[in-house]
């Protein structure tokens, strides 16, 4: 085994040592859930539990993928959105985004694009790296990949779409899904009308982002319309958008009957999120992370990184972990600060120590509430991450 496997294999368990903690993850008394939430099926994979990881352009490639899965309570990890036309142009950085590890498994690759043959191309492409599902993305806003029909550019061409499903479906032999939006325009919602289409082309499992390319990440998610395609298909569906606790998934859950629940951004803020779910599911206590915990997986993340690609790229995504993990901690915005004017792999492992011995000392970290603007972690978008 090479270092860089050892790195990754990790401990895949949900269990790391530590007993849960007798509260549930700060938040008090969960909302009961009003029926059994159990795992799924896409096909003859097993989604076990009913929780994605969500993909996330410039985020879960596959150090940060390896660092949640660690954690426990992912039923299925997605690759980073990756585009065709680098993809089928043999492009590196497109090849390297397939990249995944056994343990991983179940995974899915995600695609996006708006040329039939290239997507079919890519598909077979998924398929031949050994992954279990094919994913296409029909929900990224970014202007950059909308413009070439991809994304949620597919929501507006919805016969284009229906090419590209059927040419995909004859292609391939592993399951096919979709991820969607509420819609292109806001007095436009075709979420169910996409949904219906996508079942009859032989999708087995629609994922919906109760937002539409117009409203981007702004205000709420419409979790309405996971019910609504939930009552109108018969194949599995899951909804996203705005979970960041195990009372929200259980809320979403008790709403909308849906079989999973995609997490995302909520995941960089607490890599816990999913197993925390997990714990609740099964009556346990969610598991509260230590301080301790809170700075090996830092370390641990940073060592994946170095591990995975050249020293100056692991800083850049290092930081924007950094960024996403520290929100709420004592001093965090200071800390975010100094991480960010970093440049050295030394720097940045002196400042994470520095900074945890602080906040366990009980004291302000060097400079908080101080003559300092404190610069707050950027917010992150599902797809334009990067």
């Amino acid at each position: 085994m090479s270092t860089s496997d050892k790195l990754y294999a990790g401990n895949t368990s949900a269990t790391t040592g530590h007993a849960p903690a007798q509260t549930s993850a700060g938040e008090g008394v969960l909302p009961a859930l009003e029926r059994e939430v159990k795992p799924f099926k896409i096909r003859d994979v097993e989604i076990n539990p009913p929780l994605v990881l969500s993909p996330m352009a410039g985020v879960t490639d596959v150090a940060f993928r390896c660092l949640l899965k660690r954690r426990g309570g992912i039923g299925l990890t997605v690759s980073e959105f990756i585009s065709v036309e680098g993809l089928t142009r043999n492009n590196p950085k497109s090849l390297r985004q397939m990249r995944f590890h056994e343990f991983e498994r179940p995974y899915a690759v995600q695609i996006f694009g708006g040329r039939p043959e290239r997507m079919r191309m890519a598909a077979e492409m998924a398929e031949q790296v050994g992954a279990d599902i094919l994913d296409i993305n029909c929900g990224c806003p970014a202007p950059k990949v909308v413009k070439h029909g991809g994304g949620s550019g597919l929501l507006r061409d919805l016969s284009r779409l229906e090419t590209i499903l059927k040419d995909i479906k004859r292609a391939i032999t592993i399951p096919l899904t979709i991820k969607i939006r509420a819609g292109y325009y806001d007095n436009n919602i075709n979420a169910v009308e996409t949904a219906k289409l996508a079942e009859a082309c032989g999708v087995e499992h629609i994922a919906l982002h109760g937002r539409t390319k117009e409203q981007g990440y702004k205000g709420r998610a419409n979790w309405d319309l996971v019910r609504q395609i939930k009552e109108t298909v018969k194949i599995p569906v899951s909804g996203s958008g705005d979970v960041t606790t195990v009372a929200e998934a259980f809320a979403r859950w008790n709403e909308t009957n849906c079989d999973g629940v995609l997490i995302g951004r909520g995941a960089m803020a607490n890599p816990w999120i999913f197993r925390q779910i997990e714990d609740a599911l099964h009556h346990r206590a969610p598991y509260e992370p230590t301080l301790e915990d809170k700075r090996a997986v830092l370390l641990e993340y940073f060592d994946l990184l170095r591990a995975d690609m050249p020293e100056f790229a692991a800083i850049g995504r290092m930081k924007q972990l950094a960024g996403q993990f520290t929100r709420g901690l004592a001093g965090g915005s200071r800390f975010r600060q100094v991480i960010y004017h970093s440049h050295e792999v030394t720097e940045i492992l002196d400042r994470i120590e520095e900074y945890f011995e602080t906040v366990a000392a009980g004291r302000f970290y060097v400079g908080e509430g101080t003559e300092t603007t404190e610069e707050d972690a950027p917010v992150l978008d599902s797809c334009e991450a990067a």
